[in-house]
């Protein structure tokens, strides 16, 4: 028997009490994408996201064999051309040693149905240039690259000297 028939993937939305096996994952996302020097997020922090008195985000966690490896972490936008709710996708993490189980498709088909489930015109995210796994997973899953976009920000100082101005 091959070792996809005998592992058991598992999508589940986050609960408080999974907290910290979320932030642990976002810990993994941020040491992965070489960016832990940035994350400064508590589990503290996460909790009033997730749990708060105003929800700004849900989890959900992908599970292998009885252990979570893997999580998403979603948000609600809105499309003024499609007049409806659309699902962001700000995390999409499973850890290396679990990849290739199905736990990253999982995830995403969960998010998807979701998605349909509530109306939402669409699921939308961000990757990194670099990350051609992940670019190429995308692309199989039938995704497709918004090349026309470019993210812009404001954060740091920048933000505080634009929210200065009369």
């Amino acid at each position: 028997m091959s070792d996809a028939l005998t592992r058991r993937v598992e999508i589940a939305p986050a609960t408080a009490a999974d907290v910290p096996l979320v932030h642990g994952l976002m810990h993994g996302l941020a040491v992965y994408e070489k960016l832990e020097p940035v994350f400064v997020a508590t589990e503290s922090d996460l909790a009033d996201a997730l749990f708060g008195p105003r929800p700004a985000v849900e989890a959900f966690l992908g599970w292998l064999d009885g252990r979570a490896v893997g999580y998403a972490l979603v948000f609600t936008t809105y499309s003024t051309f499609a007049g409806k709710r659309c699902m962001w996708l700000e995390d999409l993490f499973v850890e290396p040693a679990a990849r290739g189980h199905g736990v990253g498709k999982a995830l995403l088909v969960r998010l998807a149905q979701v998605s349909v489930e509530r109306g939402y015109a669409r699921l939308e995210w961000n990757v990194l240039d670099w990350n051609a796994p992940a670019i190429g997973f995308y692309k199989s899953l039938g995704a497709v690259p918004m090349d026309e976009w470019t993210t812009m920000r404001l954060a740091g100082d920048s933000l505080r000297r634009v929210a200065a101005q009369p």
